[in-house]
């Protein structure tokens, strides 16, 4: 018997979702490649693609956009619950929670309907409670918005540009699917129970709360802030090896070669930092990367998506203890394709352990023992 520990060369099904060529840094959504999907599309018509299994027509696509657009504003009872949670909480736990109550609502929808709900919902949510916390007001979205531009404008009562609003939706394109990782298996593992989707969602987001999977890119800018400028890159880089340390947001499970989403993030942060009038902070992650790819490629370890989304989100101005929510909303779409994919065929996903314990031990009574 072989044992795959963590599952790494174990194919647990067939799908038709995403495909990842990491030897030769693609990454395709429903067979489109993500430069292209970055280049001419949007999130909510990325969300669309992974739901449906194709671009929508116009008509199509005006609808879904306008059920999307309704499902962020939330309930009066879940903004009243989230408004009185305490202040200091996790907003990975406030979300987990807030779409776990969304299923109080919901119960009459189908399961494309309650992944629309989910999705819309999930911008709300994490922008409502930063504000609670930080002692503002709540601000609802605006018709007139896009996906992206409603969060920012959840976020800060202020309307974003055009450009701020299109840096983020690329971040949420760049992380809406990526085929069967932790989070994902998590989701479909409690969706074949037959579970709602309610819970499968809620267990996606508990695992990917975990730092092995959602925390790498606050990991990333801390490490980027740490080094302060350029010219401290070689004495960190080398010292963090010398230790045995890990270098954030550099390595992948899946690619040997450079991560394809890194690639255009690179590009979207460069052109922020100018318009920011923050190139110091650029051309210091330009700098790690430089020297770390050096130290490091010849045994497969290259950028991954972390190394630039935390600066990106930075940025743009976003609290740090936002970035992974800002994972998992944009994740939404992914995990409930892969829901809905799997159960339309589902079978229970049990695997089994090998046991390596003894047997046939006596039993001694207390007194005895």
């Amino acid at each position: 018997m072989e044992i795959d520990k963590g599952l790494k060369n174990t194919f647990v099904d067939s799908s038709s979702i995403c495909f990842i060529d990491g030897n030769n840094s693609c990454l395709y959504y429903r067979g489109y490649d993500i430069n292209l999907l970055v280049d001419k599309s949007s999130f909510e018509e990325v969300a669309y693609l992974l739901l449906y299994g194709k671009l929508p027509l116009k008509q199509e696509f005006d609808n879904f956009n306008k059920i999307l657009k309704s499902n962020q504003n939330l309930p009066k009872s879940i903004k009243s619950t989230i408004s009185n949670y305490p202040k200091n909480a996790n907003i990975m736990d406030v979300l987990r929670t807030s779409v776990s109550s969304l299923s109080l609502h919901n119960n009459d929808y189908n399961n494309f309907e309650k992944s629309i709900n989910i999705i819309g919902s999930s911008t709300s949510i994490t922008a409502l409670y930063n504000r609670v916390k930080n002692n503002e007001e709540i601000v609802e979205p605006l018709e007139e918005l896009s996906y992206a531009g409603n969060f920012l404008y959840m976020l800060k009562d202020k309307k974003p540009d055009e450009f701020d609003s299109k840096i983020l939706d690329i971040i949420f394109i760049l992380h809406a699917e990526h085929e069967m990782n932790a989070s994902a298996f998590s989701c479909v593992v409690t969706s074949s129970t037959l579970s709602d989707i309610y819970s499968s969602i809620t267990a996606g987001i508990g695992t990917l709360k975990g730092p092995l999977h959602g925390g790498a890119n606050e990991g990333a800018l801390k490490t980027i802030l740490e080094v302060g400028s350029p010219e401290n890159a070689e004495d960190y880089v080398s010292n963090a090896l010398k230790k045995g340390e890990r270098v954030m947001g550099f390595g992948h499970r899946v690619y040997r070669n450079y991560d394809p989403r890194y690639i255009v993030l690179k590009k979207v942060a460069k052109k922020l930092a100018e318009k920011k009038n923050q190139l110091n902070l650029y051309n210091t992650a330009n700098e790690i990367e430089n020297i770390t790819v050096k130290k490091l490629s010849g045994k497969g370890i290259f950028p991954n998506v972390d190394s630039y989304s935390g600066l990106v989100l930075y940025l743009l101005d976003i609290p740090i203890e936002l970035f992974t929510p800002i994972f998992a909303i944009s994740r939404n779409p992914g995990w409930c394709a892969h829901i809905l994919e799997y159960t339309a065929n589902n079978v229970l996903i049990r695997p089994k352990t090998h046991y390596d314990g003894k047997l046939d031990l006596s039993y001694i009574p207390i007194d005895k023992r």
